[in-house]
């Protein structure tokens, strides 16, 4: 009888578990604060990172749900007087080839000058060991203004993608590809493979009468799925509530060098939801749940109007799906405080 008891509470026991893991659930934003979030995934946790500025900080976690409890460090600071001092951009963490590598873009207070950079680390644990700078990373034929890298490997080849100037002066920003000959140089010419060709790309009046209007495409990430690769980026200003999420999609078996490899979506996948009071949401990356069954969308948004690319904006997630014909649908910007269930396998 004693062991038809013991097996029955265990049963309750094991019961009550499963059922308080699948009503785990959290609230957007993840942060109060925090534009460009970006994270990446191995070993069973996440290390995450967004634009600080000035420095350049890691959040490690087994949860991205659970980031305002994150251990977390600074792992760079710039020197002062230099062209990447001021102005730290949109910085991304990789494990390529046994290494770390922090990506940035960074100026002297200029912002003619950005330019993209990037850090090295040999420990296992990034949180550890020492981060040394590797130096600028560009196109030496088309040295131009460039913002926002993703990398990304290929059938065997590691490239580069990003947001830049045609020339020198500010006006219209561009999706550009390159073939990396390692981690730290870029191998070759860039390649244009996107500018701003719908309406909904050209929201960017200024008020300026220097610069009184910019076309954006900015904030490029890789996606791949089944025998397509696609590339996410934004559009439009960021200091529009009109900012948005565009696509690019590409055969993985296709010369992705050629521009003509590349097609562009006529319409936004995720914009704004006047509904949810989800303003200009973009900038965004990607990451798979713990057990990696689940899709997750990582990106930033404003809660109110008209708040512009300042401090309002804060990193959220979102679970998503695909579409029959195997492009993601990311669905509406879902509502702050609205519970969703945490990803799966934690």
């Amino acid at each position: 009888m004693k062991k038809i008891i013991l097996s029955v509470c265990f049963a309750l026991i094991f019961i009550n578990s499963l059922l308080a893991q699948n009503s785990e659930t959290f609230t957007n934003p993840l942060l109060p604060s925090g534009a460009d979030p970006y994270s990446f995934y191995k070993d069973g946790f996440y290390y995450y990172t967004h634009t600080l500025q000035n420095k350049l900080v890691i959040w490690k976690t087994k949860n991205l749900a659970n980031l305002k409890t994150a251990e977390s460090k600074t792992i760079w600071i710039p020197p002062t007087g230099t062209m990447y001092s001021k102005e730290l951009w949109a910085p991304e963490i990789h494990y390529i080839q046994g290494k770390w590598y922090m990506y940035f873009a960074g100026d002297d207070g200029d912002n003619n000058h950005h330019r993209m950079y990037v850090l090295e680390n040999t420990s296992i644990d990034p949180m550890k060991g020492d981060w040394v700078f590797k130096g600028k990373i560009a196109d030496e034929s088309a040295d131009k203004w460039a913002i926002d890298g993703d990398i990304f490997e290929n059938r065997g080849q590691l490239y580069m993608i990003w947001s830049g100037w045609e020339g020198d002066k500010n006006g219209q920003q561009n999706i550009y590809i390159a073939k990396m000959k390692n981690p730290w140089t870029i191998m070759g010419g860039r390649i244009k493979i996107s500018g701003s060709d719908f309406d909904w790309e050209k929201h960017g009046d200024l008020n300026d009468p220097n610069l009184p209007h910019v076309n954006v495409n900015e904030g490029p990430q890789i996606l791949k799925h089944g025998k397509k690769i696609f590339i996410i980026y934004s559009a439009s200003g960021c200091w529009t509530d009109f900012y948005a999420l565009g696509m690019l999609t590409a055969d993985l078996n296709a010369d992705l060098m050629n521009p003509k490899s590349w097609k562009k979506s006529p319409e936004p996948l995720f914009k704004q939801s006047l509904e949810n009071k989800v303003f200009a949401p973009g900038h965004n990356s990607f990451f798979k749940s713990p057990d990696g069954k689940e899709d997750w969308i990582l990106y930033h948004a404003n809660s109110e109007p008209n708040q512009g690319c300042g401090k309002f904006r804060s990193p959220r997630m979102q679970k998503f799906t695909w579409n029959a014909d195997g492009t993601p649908n990311f669905g509406t910007p879902v509502k702050e405080n609205e519970k969703l269930a945490v990803p799966s396998g934690k």
